[in-house]
């Protein structure tokens, strides 16, 4: 059996084609995209026609490269953006642009949430999260606020791996894992959260799909779309899906307690595999369930190689340049200390914060120590929010990294350093579009009255690249937990102070 597995983000969708028996990816293909232009400072949209696009070119591509192989095609799984918000009409049509993760225009419906319900620690109570400017409930009480026409035509609220999901199968729903993204679901029961729901409008309800299983088969690919991609052959099951970063801890093979995942992406996530839901009463930890009916506790930062790419541009170096001077630049960057909060930050919540280098001499005012630096301050955040993770109880043994950052010698050797635990990369940088195939076939199997268990899946699929694998180095110990206590005081202070 070969599975689909479609990642659809923010900046592009990849598609792979997954032998589920040999678990070689066969074939892949990816499209990039953009955001749309012009909007005001924080409105981060894109046109949802612009992921069924991608993901139509590049299944066409895939399955042409698979030759008459494509016939052995019979699932197809689908990772997506978190938190984005699809408001659909009557008619199944769009109403505007989607609202994205990272679009932070939505902060004073979020005060208004907390004034609402006692503030986070009251909404903690409530349904085990905050509410976030990214997460999906502030974007729909700000439709109905700044749009008012668009929210009267509303007839279905939709994730962006719901949307495509639907343009692939006709049916509309919501898997635990995305839908907990939302702020709007009772984590600790898997049921929406009623009183948030009613707060935003009494009528919202009938717009929310239906919730069930992450492990269930949503549907059957629609006949038309068979028909086109010439997948005549019999069925192909579409699986419920997930967000990017519940598929990721699939493709990373997390989906047992003890390893955690640690993605060096554009931001940056940190999560962990758990039986028992975690909330965090601080909530700094998002507590979310994952895409096979667990629970998934999650840290995530918006800002990790967006930091380190502007210092590379910076400097004008190619990306083994870039290494070359991390690698050269002594542990700690000479004192030099970046908060890296460019885009602004979620953990901690400083959605107006900005970037700041402190402790800046003649001796580390060099290109080299300054780009350390960025790199260990997008590291140490990460870290603030695994020592988090600790707190709670999850206690890590393994972090498997992935995403681009990942491929960093020094990165990877940095990420060990400031987590105090063995780090391993991954064979292939498939991640979320692993996991997404992965649950394909889980969803598949189970069909069709197959046993199956992603334990089972990831251990046969999921391969580490022990070449990778970095221990923590002793000597540097001292000098990380020294900075990560500085990043943390300098931010609290300059935050107090107003300037972040």
């Amino acid at each position: 059996m070969i599975a689909l597995g479609i990642d659809s983000g923010t900046q592009s969708t990849k598609t792979i084609a997954l032998d589920i028996e040999s678990g070689e990816i066969l074939a892949s293909a990816s499209e990039s995209y953009g955001f749309i232009e012009g909007l005001p400072p924080g409105h981060i949209e894109q046109e949802p026609q612009v992921w069924i696009d991608a993901v139509d070119a590049t299944v066409r591509e895939v399955l042409k490269k698979l030759g008459k192989r494509k016939d052995d095609v019979k699932a197809i799984g689908v990772s997506g953006q978190q938190h984005g918000f699809v408001a659909l009409d009557k008619k199944n049509k769009p109403i505007r642009p989607a609202k994205l993760w990272c679009d932070t225009s939505t902060v004073d419906q979020c005060k208004q949430f907390e004034t609402e319900f006692g503030g986070a620690e009251g909404l903690i109570e409530l349904a085990g999260n905050a509410i976030l400017p990214g997460y999906t409930a502030p974007k729909i009480l700000w439709l109905k606020q700044n749009e008012p026409k668009h929210f009267k035509a509303l007839e279905t609220v939709m994730l962006p791996h719901d949307y495509i999901n639907f343009f692939l199968c006709g049916e509309r729903g919501m898997e635990y894992g995305d839908a907990s993204g939302t702020g709007l679901l009772d984590i600790r029961e898997k049921k929406w959260c009623e009183p948030l729901i009613d707060f935003i409008d009494s009528d919202l309800s009938e717009a929310l799909p239906p919730l069930a299983s992450s492990r269930r088969a949503l549907g059957l690919l629609r006949q038309n779309l068979r028909g086109e991609w010439g997948l005549t052959k019999g069925d192909v099951t579409v699986s419920a899906g997930g967000g990017d970063n519940m598929m990721g801890a699939i493709g990373t093979g997390n989906v047992q307690a003890g390893s955690v995942t640690v993605s060096l992406g554009t931001s940056g996530t940190v999560y962990a595999f758990s039986t028992e839901p975690v909330v965090d009463p601080q909530g700094e930890v998002a507590s979310f369930c994952d895409s096979t009916d667990r629970w998934m506790p999650l840290v995530c930062t918006m800002n990790v190689t967006v930091a380190t790419e502007q210092v590379r541009k910076l400097f004008g170096w190619s990306l083994e340049q870039l290494e070359m001077n991390v690698a050269h630049a002594p542990a700690g960057a000479a004192g030099l200390v970046f908060l890296p909060y460019l885009n602004g930050e979620r953990t901690p919540n400083l959605p107006a914060g900005t970037g700041c280098f402190h402790g800046l001499t003649t001796e580390n005012m060099a290109p080299g120590t300054m780009a350390r630096s960025v790199m260990e301050g997008s590291t140490l955040g990460l870290a603030y929010g695994l020592n988090r993770f600790r707190e709670l109880g999850i206690v890590p043994t393994e972090i498997r990294l992935t995403g681009g950052g990942s491929k960093s010698p020094s990165w990877r050797q940095m990420c060990a350093d400031i987590f105090g635990v063995p780090t391993v990369g991954l064979v292939g940088s498939e991640g979320a579009a692993l996991g997404a195939a992965i649950q394909g076939a889980y969803a598949c199997m189970v069909a069709n009255g197959h046993q199956a268990t992603f334990r089972d899946l990831c251990a046969k699929i999921v391969q580490l690249d022990e070449d990778t694998r970095c221990e923590p180095e002793t000597d540097h110990r001292e000098v990380y937990t020294q900075a990560l206590t500085r990043q943390g005081d300098l931010t609290r202070r300059l935050h107090a102070s107003g300037y972040l």
